[in-house]
């Protein structure tokens, strides 16, 4: 399910699986786009549960299923408004986070930090973004949260009436795009 090339929309393209050990992990590259134009600066790798994807049963700790998922604000442990500035303490919360909504009996599927103490994979479904990483390399929490603000960024320049309140509203024409369900080894 590729792009539709129109509003603003981030791809997430899983490439395999990464092993260390007992540890797995999805491992995918995501991009964002506006427009269907990617953003150079807004692109990376993002980590999730492993496979295959199933939204039917709730906290199943599986990846969420391939697919076209509208964005909305998020309050809780994650937020996207009114997210800890602490730069001093990895993980402070609250952190920050973007919620895929229309998820199936899933909820609290969101893009967050990877952060401590699980390093590897901080997910039950949600999706961390993160630099590039070998099979056993832990994310840097810091370069984690950093994405996630860049991404929230971007989300309030382009639908800032989305962003007014402290409650969660849909980010109109905004959109996270899943593709693939590999299975493999990296």
């Amino acid at each position: 399910m590729p792009i539709v090339g129109t509003g603003w929309e981030i791809n997430v393209l899983r490439l395999g699986l990464h092993v260390s050990g007992s540890q797995k992990r999805t491992y995918a590259e995501y991009q964002v786009y506006h427009d269907g134009r990617p953003v150079a600066a807004l692109r990376g790798n993002i980590c999730e549960c492993i496979g295959p994807g199933d939204n039917t049963v709730a906290e199943n700790g599986k990846r969420i299923e391939q697919g076209r998922y509208p964005l909305w604000t998020q309050f809780g442990r994650y937020r996207t408004i009114g997210f800890s500035t602490n730069t001093s303490v990895a993980g402070d919360p609250p952190m920050p986070g973007i919620r895929l909504e229309a998820v199936g009996n899933r909820e609290g599927i969101l893009i967050h930090p990877g952060h401590p103490p699980h390093l590897y994979l901080s997910s039950i479904g949600c999706l961390n973004p993160t630099n590039p990483l070998d099979s056993a390399e832990l994310m840097d929490f810091w370069d984690s949260r950093a994405r996630v603000i860049a991404i929230i960024d971007d989300l309030r320049s382009f639908a800032p009436a989305a962003f007014e309140h402290q409650a969660s509203t849909p980010i109109p024409n905004a959109w996270a795009v899943i593709e693939g369900e590999p299975m493999t080894a990296l």
